[in-house]
């Protein structure tokens, strides 16, 4: 079984930061590559950051310079630092393994937290 626990999230004006957090268990290995992935309304899911267990890491060219994706191992958690955020980056936020796009609707999330960037 997994669980995602993934915190955070809230309402911030255009240009403003926000650090999500999410702790895993189960299933998920500390040692799985981990991701953050965005979902707005009427949009697809999309990943947006990932981070290998040694610490490298790969962003969607949309928050590249922006994000910072961390993990701390010991603790299975992994972190996104949001800065300079803008209107466009508003959606839910969820973290899970990388899994391939065939695999995100068969697979279990979390219930993702609502980042909200409007003034």
């Amino acid at each position: 079984q997994v669980q995602l626990v993934e915190s955070g999230g809230g309402l911030v004006q255009p240009g403003g930061s926000l650090r999500l957090s999410c702790a895993f268990s189960g299933s998920i290995s500390r040692f799985n590559a981990m991701g953050w992935y965005r979902q707005a309304p009427g949009k697809q899911r999309e990943l947006v950051a990932s981070i290998n267990y040694g610490g490298s890491t790969n962003y969607a060219d949309s928050v590249k310079g922006r994000f910072t994706i961390s993990r701390d191992n010991a603790k299975n958690t992994v972190y996104l630092q949001m800065n300079s955020l803008k209107p466009e980056d508003t959606a839910v936020y969820y973290c899970n393994k990388v899994l391939p796009v065939s695999q995100y609707w068969t697979t279990l999330w979390g219930q993702g937290t609502q980042v909200t960037v409007s003034s």
